[in-house]
């Protein structure tokens, strides 16, 4: 008797080793920079240095993170995605086995500028990777790309602390998550530089994979069209609106809506847990198109944001943790498509350098956020700041809608 299911064939698995390698890699990338912030306190008394000082040297691993978007996606379009990310993670990989074992606070902090250095070629040429070898599947692929990321945000936290906990294997125990980290991602690297090429090839787009020979001029010149200026504009509002409040998030909760740190926690907590939205998402827009998935999710984020405004103070956890929920939902839902949109308007011979301006973009607006909306909290209030950029993400949504409405 024949099942009405159909499960997916061994063979038609194994096309997506690309992705899973590739996803791995990014959550291995995430992991080992977020381990750092659980481990302060310890490593402050380890290196006998204040937190301000550790503070410093991580912010210069995010910095050398940030300075890499555009040279790795120029990297990738004259030679090789494969090449360029391998490269990255390896050296990546290589900085977390350097703390394995005890040294100085110099090592410490070039261990931290190297990982700052491998993993910023993982995003950007990850996407531009990942589009070429799935086009057809571009959102479902970038969704699961993405929340790989998301989630080595909660498992880094939790594995640092349970291992700085225990004896460790050749140091003392917070080292053996940079010692598991290290090994884990040459591994990966191993397999992804060895069976990734014929994943390309196998797509057809190993042609089009690191042949480029284009100048700064070709990546900027993308900004004379108005669509795509319009796009980057909406990309980053949301970057600065996203990175803004989920900094003030938890303090918004104690102040505004008056919840003990343990229920802010919680609650925070759930602007995370709803991450697996974006597989939807993705999805979705691969169906439906990318631009009506950016209007929806926009606009469910603007209307939570403004929720919460109206609830806080008034209303319970329950009702609170919902709007967070849904809000996460709009916020996290939007994320893949954005990529999604991307890599369908950029042409493909400059895919990986535009890309890489793009989110230079999105990051220095995401780095600005805190310090504005931190300034603004104590002279304002938390209201008027968070009415703002809930008027900002509604203004994403408008210009959003502009593009879908005006068509191709």
């Amino acid at each position: 008797m024949k099942s009405g299911v159909r499960l997916p064939s061994l063979s038609g698995l194994r096309r997506f080793d690309a992705l899973a390698l590739t996803s791995a890699l990014w959550f291995l990338g995430k992991f080992v920079r977020y381990a750092f912030p659980p481990l302060f306190e310890q490593l402050a008394g380890v290196y006998d240095v204040s937190t301000a000082v550790l503070g410093t040297a991580f912010s210069a691993l995010l910095f050398v993170y940030a300075l890499m978007q555009f040279p790795s996606g120029w990297l990738a379009d004259r030679f090789s995605s494969v090449v360029v990310i391998g490269a990255g993670a390896t050296g990546a990989a290589l900085g977390a086995l350097v703390l394995a074992v005890d040294g100085p606070l110099a090592v410490l902090v070039g261990a931290m500028v190297a990982i700052g250095a491998g993993t910023g070629t993982l995003k950007t040429v990850g996407v531009r990777l990942l589009s070429r070898t799935y086009p057809a599947q571009t959102g479902r692929v970038l969704g699961v790309f993405d929340t790989f990321g998301t989630f080595a945000g909660v498992a880094a936290p939790a594995v640092a602390l349970a291992f700085a906990a225990r004896p460790g294997v050749v140091g003392a125990g917070w080292r053996t998550t940079f010692l598991a980290a290290g090994v884990a991602t040459v591994a990966v690297a191993a397999a992804f530089v060895a069976r990734v090429p014929h994943r390309l090839s196998a797509a057809g787009a190993a042609g089009t994979d690191g042949d480029a020979d284009v100048s700064l001029s070709s990546y900027l010149s993308l900004f004379r069209r108005w669509r795509f200026t319009a796009f980057v504009a909406v990309a980053v509002l949301f970057s600065f609106v996203f990175n803004g409040t989920i900094a003030f998030l938890p303090l918004f909760l104690t102040r505004q809506a008056g919840f003990g740190p343990g229920t802010a926690g919680l609650l925070y907590s759930a602007l995370f847990a709803v991450s697996l939205v974006q597989l939807v998402t993705g999805e979705v827009s691969d169906r439906v198109g990318p631009l009506p998935v950016l209007a929806a999710t926009l606009g469910l984020s603007s209307t939570a944001l403004a929720g919460l405004i109206v609830l806080a103070g008034d209303a319970g956890p329950l009702a609170v943790g919902a709007v967070v929920a849904v809000l996460g939902i709009g916020m996290h839902g939007y994320r893949p498509v954005r990529g999604a949109y991307l890599m369908a308007v950029i042409p493909s011979s400059v895919a990986g350098g535009s890309l890489g301006v793009v989110r230079t973009l999105l990051m220095i607006a995401g780095a600005l956020a805190p310090a504005v909306v931190g300034v603004l909290s104590e002279t304002a209030g938390f209201p008027p700041v968070f009415w703002g950029l809930t008027a900002l993400l509604a203004l994403s949504t408008g210009l959003t809608g502009v593009l879908w409405v005006a068509g191709d």
